[in-house]
């Protein structure tokens, strides 16, 4: 594990780590899509991967930095879903035993993924700061080891992501990236400053879990409450690693209302035949809202949207027929 904060060096070496277990994803461009919003829009289609979400990325580079203590006495860590699927995703490459603590909030669907993959599923709290409590605690009496969601070889997984699609398409003038804790944006903010120095990077939130968001702009930890739907998004806290590296970085951050997520989602499934759970639909939803008051700005090239993941709830499935989306 990296001693200090992570490096491009860092991602590029733990690329190397993560391709040995995933493929690339798709790059895709959708005629339809672009009609719509009025652009070409790329999709990176991140949820094709294992487990439905980008975050399988920081279980794989995880799975391979363990160390004898880890793999001694097993993992803990604490999520909504996807980060939780990751670790037991990693635990299992590893052959070690994992224990993911997961508030009441987090959707079922992600709870039997987790369990499915053989981790141990505890339930505490309402919501993911009362979650990571727990964890916390059961790590201390247990002797097990907790993972941070933002442990700095968690970051690096994430940040292959943005290797990849700077690889893909090297001149993109705009991405917009989902943060829930930050790790994703922070990833790409420093694969940008070292491929592509001229596109813009900008972090969207939910206005319904503001944390990361309120740090960002005081240059301070805050706390916050995280009501969203978007499961994937609520986190209560600002985390000093993903915001450490945000601060200078990231060029701008767009919060969005959950109906504007579940706008964007269902664009996604009408018009990209893509399946996005509320985090996953994000960055389009903060695009939108850009072109909707008119700061998108001069575009010199493709605008880039990160689809994070697909691990959409029944009730996320269920809204995508309630209001038909704009031509």
């Amino acid at each position: 594990m990296p001693a200090a904060d992570p490096t491009f060096d860092d991602i590029r070496r733990a690329a190397d780590v993560v391709a040995l277990e995933l493929p690339a994803t798709p790059l895709q461009a959708h005629p339809l899509l672009d009609l719509s919003v009025g652009s070409t829009v790329l999709v990176k289609h991140e949820h094709v991967l294992p487990t439905g979400s980008f975050k399988v990325r920081g279980g794989v580079h995880l799975a391979a930095t363990l160390t004898a203590a880890e793999r001694a006495h097993g993992l803990i860590t604490c999520s909504t879903g996807n980060h939780a699927q990751s670790v037991a995703y990693g635990a299992r490459l590893a052959g070690v035993r994992a224990t993911i603590v997961m508030p009441s909030s987090a959707p079922e669907v992600k709870r039997d993924a987790v369990a499915a993959l053989g981790a141990d599923v505890v339930v505490a709290g309402s919501t993911l700061g009362e979650a990571a409590a727990e964890a916390r605690a059961l790590a201390a009496a247990s002797g097990g080891s907790f993972i941070c969601p933002t442990d700095p070889r968690i970051v690096l997984g994430h940040a292959t992501a943005y290797l990849e699609l700077f690889g893909q398409e090297p001149r993109l003038s705009a991405l917009y990236v989902p943060i829930g804790s930050g790790t994703g944006a922070a990833g790409a903010c420093l694969v940008r400053d070292a491929l592509a120095p001229g596109c813009r990077v900008i972090g969207v939130q939910s206005t319904s879990a503001p944390a990361g968001w309120q740090s960002w702009r005081t240059g301070e930890i805050q706390t916050a409450p995280a009501t969203t739907r978007a499961s994937g998004l609520a986190t209560t806290t600002g985390y000093p690693l993903p915001q450490r590296l945000l601060r200078g970085r990231l060029d701008e951050f767009v919060l969005v209302t959950d109906d504007a997520i579940d706008d964007a989602a269902r664009l996604l499934a009408t018009r990209a035949h893509t399946l996005a759970e509320g985090a996953g639909a994000a960055a389009l939803a903060g695009l939108l809202a850009h072109q909707g008051n008119g700061r998108s700005g001069r575009l010199d090239g493709p605008v880039a949207v990160m689809c994070t993941g697909a691990n959409a709830s029944s009730d996320e499935i269920a809204r995508l027929t309630e209001r038909t989306p704009a031509a």
